[in-house]
């Protein structure tokens, strides 16, 4: 075990408490295995009912997965130790996702990346007045992997494909609007859900449902008729030419944004989400992002992105290809292209 993931029981509940605070609980390999470990236990054990996931302390529920290690990789072993990093958080994340036995995740704060990644397959989702949610992934020259492709792509009209591209960030109010969290409490009630529901793993809806509160306006409920409109095409350059076409200040900020994403992850994106719509199970939609993952991690974007946005904080990448005309469609189709054999990902036994 480590001590970067605090695992305990608290009567019939299994407790897992991300305890990484100066690094916003971002998932290391080995919380990873942690997390896994602990819930194939309390899969078989008749004494656990439910499963609470929250943070030990500090202001993020989980920041994603550790990205300096994924960089180094990517710069130094040919993506091997990414690779198996990525391998064993989607198996988690699968886990999660067809796990037998309620899980609640507290997304009281930043919820980015990995952390949607373990927030979004569990039951029980719930936002409060903390809550940032974003995959900002294309801004690194990664994609929003972690069953992104599976869950934003069954959002409500195009809000899915916006997030993708723009990393744009949503608070509590909105994730409860998008569907993203399926209660919103005050943060100040938390505890007392905690401790109703360590008393009572039975009830842990109605528990949630009678500390519930009336959100906020969610803001982006104001814009969907314009993300619908010009984000309705699957093809990144029709994205770009709707917006050109679009004089609005909004329409302007949301140009801008794109212009600065990788091209490369951006089309790799919106070729995620659409072919993950029309995936039966969710283990073919992870087998899919594993393929992704191999192949965008040692591609010279992943890298870039990370110096430019994280490591030398200049925010000047110089993705390659530079423009989205370069990015080829047999590129593409390279990047979402079946693994030798032996290579391919699968979800645990």
């Amino acid at each position: 075990m480590t001590d970067e993931v605090h695992i305990h029981t608290h009567g019939r509940i299994g407790h897992i408490s991300l305890n990484r605070p100066k690094a916003l609980h971002a998932l290391t390999l080995d919380m990873c295995r942690a997390m896994s470990k602990a819930l194939r236990e309390w899969a078989d054990d008749d004494g656990i009912e439910a499963v609470i996931l929250d943070h030990a302390e500090g202001r993020g529920f989980c920041a994603g997965g550790d990205i300096n290690l994924l960089r180094h990789s990517a710069l130094n072993d040919d993506g091997r130790s990414g690779r198996e990093f990525f391998y064993d958080e989607y198996q988690l994340n699968h886990q999660m996702f067809s796990y037998g036995k309620p899980i609640v995740a507290f997304m009281d704060g930043i919820t980015m990346g990995g952390g949607v990644g373990i927030a979004l397959p569990c039951k029980y989702r719930v936002a409060t007045e903390h809550t940032r949610f974003a995959m900002p992934e294309t801004g690194i020259g990664l994609f929003p992997d972690v069953g992104g492709g599976w869950h934003l792509s069954r959002l409500g009209g195009r809000l899915g494909q916006f997030l993708a591209l723009t990393g744009a960030r949503l608070d509590g109010a909105e994730c409860q609007f998008a569907g993203l969290s399926t209660h919103y409490l005050p943060a100040e009630k938390l505890e007392e859900a905690k401790a109703r529901i360590i008393d009572n793993p039975a009830r842990i809806g109605g528990i949630l449902s009678e500390l519930s509160v009336t959100p906020p306006e969610a803001r982006i409920e104001a814009n969907c008729d314009r993300i619908n409109k010009h984000f309705a095409s699957d093809r990144f350059e029709d994205i770009l030419a709707s917006l050109e076409a679009d004089d609005s200040d909004w329409a302007a900020k949301e140009l801008a944004t794109l212009r600065s994403k990788s091209p490369q992850t951006c089309k790799v994106a919106l070729r995620q989400l659409a072919d993950s719509a029309h995936l039966d199970s969710f283990a073919d939609n992870m087998a899919m992002e594993y393929r992704i993952a191999s192949r965008v991690l040692t591609r010279p974007d992943f890298a870039e992105g990370v110096r430019a946005v994280i490591v030398d904080k200049t925010n000047d990448p110089k993705w390659a290809p530079a423009t989205p005309e370069g990015v080829s469609d047999e590129l593409i189709d390279s990047i979402f292209a079946p693994l030798p054999a032996g290579e391919e990902w699968q979800p645990l036994g």
